[in-house]
């Protein structure tokens, strides 16, 4: 990789796109680069000050890849642009960004509080920062829609209408797929099922405890897995634009040229199969995994409550026990002294010994 400057990066960031891709290869070199965060997170907060409206969720984008991809490696990337990403918010309330826009940033704010990926008090402050930006475009959208002097639609109308904007959508797509342009990174449904997913509530025991040895074990074994292998991830990130855009069809002058996008596409289409693999593996690995801790902890549980029966158990026969000799000793020092006691034999013979009873 390059070495770190901040002229670098400003072209970098000059050349981002919204395709996936884009931002992965950026994200990497950030990352990799992660001795130099603090001038990285100034010269993004920076250029996002001055880049156009339409590109500024993808600066977020780029923000969100890098801090959940180093939260092991470099977590101090998360402290450098919570601190901030306060002072973006309040620049990017005060501008007028679309509705799409304003929801796709509370939808990061949500993921990032889902997943505890800032400090709960930075996080607290963004999440106020945006709900108060997106009461204010509810409202705004509200007044317009009860703007007076526009009749409304007959049903028949609206339909029509809303069918003439489905189809110029679908023609814009179309446009822009032949022209060879990236499909915005938001309107990817795999980029929303990412975005929106949530870990699953931890299911109930449904079978033995593991050895605390097999599960130590078995939880090592993922710091191998697919998606920690970072070489074969920025394999992909590298992989030429040609393979994966459509407009690069229409450039090609010779069957020549296009045997050798046919091999590379092959090459590209090979490794990800194979890390689609892994990942799968990776994935059933993680619910074995899963399922042993949720197992484990219910033993665990289980000990515990046991435990703290037979503490309770134990302090009861304590406590009777102290009470016991409590009352003994008092019993004992209510008896009297016999030292002391007055002599009442009024100077009798003392008792005959054993041997004078049996000696005659």
């Amino acid at each position: 990789m390059s070495s770190f400057s901040e002229e670098s990066f400003e072209k970098k960031l000059a050349d981002l796109n919204n395709s996936q891709q884009s931002i992965q290869q950026l994200s990497l070199w950030l990352i990799h680069h992660r001795k130099h965060y603090q001038k990285i997170v100034s010269v993004w907060q920076k250029e996002l000050y001055k880049t156009a409206n339409s590109r500024k969720l993808t600066f977020l984008y780029l923000a969100n890849d890098v801090v959940q991809n180093s939260r092991k490696k470099a977590p101090e990337f998360a402290k450098g642009f919570g601190h901030s990403l306060r002072k973006v918010l309040d620049h990017l309330s005060a501008l007028k960004l679309d509705e799409k826009t304003i929801k796709s940033i509370g939808r990061l704010l949500q993921i990032w509080q889902e997943r505890n990926i800032l400090e709960p008090e930075v996080q607290k402050k963004l999440t106020a920062i945006w709900a108060k930006k997106s009461a204010e475009a509810k409202s705004t959208s509200k007044d317009k829609d009860d703007e007076p002097g526009t009749p409304p639609l007959p049903k028949k109308a609206r339909k029509e209408s809303s069918s003439s904007r489905s189809s110029k959508t679908e023609s814009d797509d179309v446009s822009r797929s032949k022209n060879g342009h990236n499909t915005s990174l938001e309107d990817k449904p795999e980029f929303k099922k990412l975005l929106s997913h949530s870990p699953p509530p931890m299911s109930p025991p449904t079978g033995e405890a593991p050895e605390p040895e097999d599960l130590i074990q078995a939880i090592q074994d993922l710091e191998n897995s697919a998606s920690s292998d970072a070489v074969v991830r920025e394999k992909i990130a590298r992989l030429p634009p040609e393979v994966s855009e459509v407009g690069h069809l229409d450039k090609l002058q010779s069957a020549r040229e296009g045997q050798q996008l046919m091999e590379k596409i092959k090459e590209a289409t090979d490794l990800l199969h194979k890390y689609n693999d892994r990942l799968q593996q990776e994935l059933t690995d993680r619910k074995k995994v899963s399922k042993m801790i949720v197992n484990f902890l219910a033993a665990q549980n289980d000990l515990l409550s046991k435990a703290e029966e037979n503490l309770e158990m134990y302090r009861d026969k304590l406590d009777k026990l102290n009470a016991i000799r409590d009352d003994l000793n008092s019993h004992i020092q209510s008896l009297p002294d016999l030292t002391r006691l007055p002599d009442v034999t009024g100077g009798l013979a003392p008792l005959p010994s054993a041997g004078d009873l049996f000696m005659k």
